[in-house]
This record gives structure tokens, sequence and C-alpha cells, in this order.
């Protein structure tokens, strides 16, 4: 049977969710050359811009500050490779895949296994009113604000306010969240790989500290981390908080339905689509999270469906920035002003 999207000029099938998943598998098979391509290209030119902004130390503050802030975007990228071993989409081999997450991990401040659990929670929960929690940004529904007290109110206004989402929140979860297992607290595997994590990230921090004194710490380590948690945070917040996206109760909500309808498809500039590993292509990663990063815009190449749906520009998502309350009734994210007149 012919596929519409290999007829040149004839209109696309509009597939139903469910159908992309069988669809979508002929993606899935990662190449052990390619991946390691992207994860020497990016290691090395991590480490030659942090080598660079070290010698820069002789050379001006300034000039170390600057490399430091570009290498946030290599940094980023690594966490990417990173997020995907925890999908076992980077390498065939799950074992190496593993311990290459828990590698990057110390570079990232993220114990790879607490993550990498937190974030199947996300992939299996995304837009389920009733269970909000696990690795998403907390988003409440117009009713449930109606029925807050103004204390509470204050509270998660506070929460969804640009300074703290984007300001305090990247430092609090990657420098102080992520010590801990949050969420499994009681599972001593958890604890052991997180603490792992620490110990080695301590470590790199009193090896550098020895040899370089506190100024590489100061002048290239916070810069170059904050920045890439800052920038993670902000991909992550626009991947599921749009206008027009999906949230539905427990009883209705569908896997594959949250995954088209509720994730956006972040349209980059070459350069940051390149060096976020093409995470802003979010709908086609949730609706199959086995597909290598290297592989998504190949999935848009070949179905304009996919390529056209859920398009956020930067501009747009600027703007999604004062979206805060979910409507149940108009099925919209909200600000605060639009919903006043629901809340009586």
């Amino acid at each position: 049977m012919c596929d519409l999207d290999d007829v040149p000029g004839a209109k696309p099938e509009i597939r139903a969710p469910r159908d992309w998943v069988a669809i979508l598998a002929q993606y899935r098979e990662p190449s052990t050359l390619r991946s390691s391509f992207e994860l020497g290209v990016t290691v090395s030119s991590f480490l030659l811009l942090w080598i660079l902004a070290w010698v820069s130390l002789d050379i001006s503050y300034w000039l170390t500050a600057a490399i430091a802030l570009i290498n946030a975007a290599f940094l980023v990228r690594l966490f990417a490779i990173q997020h995907d071993c925890g999908h076992g989409s980077f390498l065939r081999n799950r074992t190496v895949s593993d311990w290459l997450g828990r590698a990057i991990g110390v570079l990232t401040l993220t114990p790879y296994d607490v993550w990498r659990r937190t974030h199947a929670t996300h992939h299996s929960t995304s837009g389920n009113l009733g269970k909000r929690g696990f690795g998403d940004i907390h988003t409440l529904t117009v009713a449930e604000y109606r029925a807050m007290t103004p204390r509470s109110r204050m509270w998660y206004r506070l929460y969804r306010s640009p300074l703290v989402l984007f300001g305090l929140g990247p430092f609090y979860t990657f420098f102080l969240e992520n010590r801990l297992p949050i969420g499994y607290m009681t599972h001593a595997r958890y604890w052991v790989y997180a603490m792992f994590t620490n110990l080695a990230i301590f470590a790199a921090l009193a090896l550098i500290l020895i040899f370089g004194g506190w100024m590489p710490i100061l002048l290239i380590f916070l810069p170059t981390t904050l920045l890439a948690a800052t920038l993670g945070v902000w991909l992550f917040y626009v991947q599921h908080q749009f206008e027009w996206t999906h949230w539905d109760t427990d009883e209705d909500w569908q896997l594959h339905d949250a995954a088209l309808h509720g994730s956006s498809h972040y349209v980059l500039p070459s350069v940051l689509q390149w060096s976020s590993a093409n995470i802003g292509i979010h709908h086609v990663h949730h609706l199959n999270s086995r597909i290598p990063f290297y592989r998504l815009p190949e999935v848009l190449r070949d179905h304009k469906e996919l390529a056209d749906r859920n398009r956020m520009t930067i501009s747009q998502s600027l703007a999604s920035v004062r979206l805060h309350l979910w409507d149940e009734n108009s099925r919209r994210l909200l600000s605060f002003s639009e919903a006043r007149p629901l809340l009586g």
C-alpha cells in the first residue's frame, strides 16, 4: 500500500497518536559510529574550552568567564547525551550506556540512576492531572487555584515567577536537590549511586582547588554549570508549558495522546538545535523515547504531519512564561489575568 507521505503533493493522512508507535519504531536503532562521533565531539569541545578558560585566567578574568559561559552549551549537550543513555537510545549495549550516563552525571551534577527513574516516571505520567509531582513543572488547574487560601495562592504565584523558575530553581535543582535521592529516600540502590556521584563531584572540585585555587571554581565551574542548568530548566519548561498543551484527569488520560498533544516542537536556529541535541523535537521524543537524538530530524523530514505539529518559536516560548493555570473547560493554559474572571 502506498504511504501518502511518499507521494509528492498528496495531503498526508492525519494519524491517531497511537498509530505513530509502529511508524517510529524504524528510527529506534542507534549507530555506534554516529553515537561515538557525537560523544567525542561534545566531550573534546567541553574539555578544550575548560582548558582554554583555565589558561585565560592569566590573561583576563572577563575572558575566562566568557569562555566558561560558551562552554555551557556543550554541558547542555552532554546532559542531552546522558538523557539518551537513560532511555537506552544512545548505545546498543545498555551496561555501557548506563556507565557512560553515570560518568556524565558527574559533570552535569545529576545522579544518573535517580534521574533516570524520575524521568521514566515523567514519561509515563506527563499530562496526567492525577499523577503530578515527578519530573515536571508544578501546574495547578483553575479550580485548584480557586480553592486555595490567599497565602497558598501567593506561594504558587511566587513559584511560577521567572525569578524562581529560571533563577533560583536551576541552582536549587542541580546544586542542592540532586545531592539526595529525592522521592526514593528508602531505596538503598539510589542512595549508593547518588553518593557515588557526590563523591566524584567533590573529588573533582578538590583537585581543581588544589591545582588552581578558587578562581577556576568561581570563574569556570560555576558560570558554566549555572548557565547550563538554567538553559536546561528553560528547555524542560517549554517542552510542556504552552497554551494548547494537553492535560487530562487520570481516568481520561492516554499515554500517546499526552505525548503527541502535550509536548512541543521547539523550533530553534541550527546552532541552538545542535547544542541542545534536538531536544526541541520533543513531541517525537515522547512518542518514542528510544529514538537517538540525532535521528529526530530524520523523522520530521519523513513525516510532515509531525514537522508541523505543536511548533513553537523562540518568541512564542518567551510569551509562554506568562501562562500558569490549566483551565479544564477551555483546555488551555491561562495566565493569572486570563483566569481572573473564572476565579469568582
